[in-house]
């Protein structure tokens, strides 16, 4: 089954957040590991690989907290993946290196058009887009289920 690690699942509540907030000063990793329920050690650790790849800033002080490093528009969904994750892979033996099966696999070129087409979907849909829908509380999501 494909899917995000908690990581990057994370990681693009947490951008999608910020980006959310984008009329406020900046926006503290305690408000989004509260808002979310995330575990604050494992947002650390996300938002600094975030503001690493400059897909986000750093704020430091008594008001400091996170602000997008970029327009929405410009950020993709597979650069904060990649940005979490590494390279966007959806099996991990598309090489000869990797495989022992790899002159006879015959696979390898349907799983790499899949691969292609999820990589190219990553790569356009942008956080605008997904800022077209607003980010609703989880308290407010369990409430209407």
């Amino acid at each position: 089954m494909l899917r995000f690690t908690k990581k990057a699942d994370y990681g693009l509540m947490a951008i999608h957040y910020i980006a959310a907030q984008a009329d406020e000063e900046t926006v503290s990793a305690k408000r989004i590991a509260e808002e979310f329920n995330i575990p604050a050690e494992l947002l650390a650790k996300i938002l600094q690989r975030l503001a690493k790849k400059k897909l986000i800033v750093s704020h430091n002080g008594p008001k400091g907290g996170y602000l997008l490093g970029g327009a929405p528009s410009q950020i993709t969904v597979g650069q904060v993946v990649r940005a979490l994750e590494g390279p966007l892979e959806i099996v991990s033996c598309m090489t000869a290196d990797d495989c022992p099966q790899y002159l006879r696999c015959n696979l390898r070129r349907p799983v790499e058009k899949i691969q292609a087409s999820i990589t190219h979907l990553l790569d356009t849909m942008t956080l605008a887009e997904l800022g077209a829908d607003p980010v609703a509380p989880p308290a407010a999501l369990s409430a209407t289920r």
